[in-house]
């Protein structure tokens, strides 16, 4: 049964299961379902913890089913961990996380706990995780993506007893936290008890949110490149300086943005020789963020346009490995900034 992160404490509110299955790349989102979890099952009666992380090929997974059947003297129910890291079983694993789903509904001694990190979809459709999702509950817990990040920080101060102000200023100081804590969101739940130890309860105003978040944004190429096709120039221009500042490798900011050129110059030439755009997205292997993106995007620009493009990103591959070009800065950079606010001005929303 798979669960939406916002429904788990309504779940287990209802009663506890015997088998969770986690999977998420955002630490924070699933400690804290871990946690809840956890919690609920100490409450009642589960006082004995055993972890397991899953490491190599060569993982012993005889340890695992036999946790599940063996009890101290001190405890009769128990919470058993399995942490992959890798996200990847093997197949012995895979026989055996079979074996612990199959028999989780009858063994109500036993909890079982699985965190996984982010799944694809041929994972998704293996059959270790659809008997994990068939015999117990799983819950895919999703990174917070910077449009949901103001929601998300005035929620948290909620739970506080803290609030903005109404209205656009209040709306101003919630962008101004999430531009401080974007792609951080374990410095944005450090940030937001700051507050809490910071001032009392009730309404924050902008200069008490100016002077106590610190800037722990934290950037990558690629979410860079979703802000170059978001026309979003003021964020693309912030994610930049702050990949250089990181000490980014040109290269890999080059590749994720002329990664996106190349893929709307297919998806043109696609559709205009009569292909429908969602069939040339699947057949380009474009999906979530990227794919209403370039959904938006793609009417808006022409064959020629992208063309140019293409030439652009070309010459600033060449500059960012050293070479020079007439009318470019040297500076990779700066050769990087033109390109994206070429693009981004292009995809700005009319």
């Amino acid at each position: 049964m798979q669960l939406a992160a916002a429904q788990l404490q309504a779940h287990l509110e209802q009663g506890l299961r015997n088998l969770y299955t986690l999977h998420g790349d955002e630490a924070l989102l699933v400690q804290e379902a871990g946690d809840a979890i956890r919690q609920v099952a100490r409450a009642q009666g589960h006082t004995e913890r055993t972890v397991h992380t899953v490491a190599g090929a060569h993982f012993d997974w005889s340890a695992v089913l036999a946790s599940g059947g063996s009890l101290s003297l001190f405890a009769d129910k128990q919470i058993v961990e399995v942490r992959i890291p890798s996200g990847k079983p093997g197949k012995d694993g895979s026989a055996a996380l079979q074996q612990i789903a199959e028999s989780a509904p009858g063994n109500d001694s036993t909890l079982t706990l699985v965190i996984l990190p982010r799944l694809d979809g041929m994972a998704q459709k293996s059959a270790w995780f659809g008997a994990l999702d068939g015999h117990g509950v799983t819950l895919r817990l999703d990174p917070v993506e910077r449009q949901g990040l103001p929601a998300w920080i005035a929620q948290r101060l909620q739970r506080q007893g803290q609030r903005v102000q109404a209205g656009e200023a209040g709306q101003r100081t919630l962008q101004f936290f999430a531009d401080r804590v974007e792609g951080n969101l374990l410095a944005a739940h450090q940030e937001i008890q700051k507050l809490g130890l910071l001032y009392p309860a009730g309404e924050l105003g902008f200069e008490q949110v100016e002077a106590a978040v610190l800037n722990v944004a934290r950037y990558t190429p690629f979410k860079l490149a979703e802000a170059v096709l978001g026309g979003q120039l003021a964020r693309a221009q912030r994610m930049l300086d702050g990949l250089q500042a990181e000490g980014e490798a040109p290269v890999l900011v080059h590749f994720a943005l002329a990664e996106d050129i190349r893929t709307l110059h297919r998806l043109r030439t696609a559709v205009d020789a009569g292909r429908p755009l969602p069939m040339a997205l699947r057949e380009s292997r474009v999906w979530g963020v990227r794919e209403k993106l370039m959904e938006r995007v793609l009417p808006l620009l022409g064959a020629h346009t992208l063309g140019k493009w293409l030439d652009d990103a070309h010459t600033v591959d060449g500059i960012v490995k050293g070479l020079k070009a007439d009318g470019w800065p040297i500076d990779p950079w700066q050769a990087l900034q033109q390109m994206a606010m070429r693009v981004a001005r292009a995809c700005a929303p009319r």
